[in-house]
Order: C-alpha cells, then structure tokens, then sequence
C-alpha cells in the first residue's frame, strides 16, 4: 500500500515584469497595437497555491509554464540549480514582455 505524500503550499510572487522597450531595442514584430508591460498582473503581487490549481485571474499562458516547478515544491522536491531549497524562479512565455515569477514552498 503506498502511503499519503505530503503536499505543501506554494506561494507565487511576481518579481518583474518587463515592457518592450526593456526586452528589445528594436522589436523583432510589429503588434498590433502598441504594448507596454503585462496588464495581468503587478511587480510584487503573490498568489498562494494550496490545491494544484491556477489562481482565479491569473494568466493560463503563464500558468502552464511555471506549472512543472509549482509541482515538483508542492510535492517536496528541489531545483537542483539553486542552492536554496524549495524555491524556483521562471518566466511566461511573453517573448515580448516577459514577467519573473517567484516560486517558494511554504
């Protein structure tokens, strides 16, 4: 019989987030319209992730890449890149304006 694994909850912590101009001198693609940093979120607003799931509001593009590390801290594990434990930093897929994302188990 295998026994309960532990499930600990991870809080998400935008770090930055970057327009265009930050990115590129000159962008590589025309937008549509002109676009600053992402709308979606703010610098330094957090996100406490207790069942696996995406936070209402947050931004499935983002979540679908940060999802992989949200679980492996849920679920215990380290980033063996880090000297710190339980931690994990990544960024959406925005090309054009990414947003840094801190992950911590807590």
């Amino acid at each position: 019989m295998i026994g309960m694994v532990k499930r600990y909850k991870v809080k998400i912590t935008v770090l930055k987030r970057f327009s265009p101009s930050e990115v590129f001198e000159k962008s590589p693609v025309t937008p549509v319209e002109p676009l600053g940093a992402c709308e979606l979120f703010r610098d330094g607003q957090e996100f406490i992730i207790e069942d696996g799931r995406m936070p209402e509001g947050f931004c499935s593009g983002a979540w679908h890449t940060i999802y992989c590390n949200v679980r492996t801290l849920a679920f215990g594990g380290d980033l063996p890149w880090y000297k710190e434990k339980g931690v994990a930093v990544n960024c959406c897929t925005d090309g054009l304006r990414p947003v840094i994302f801190k992950l911590e188990r807590i």
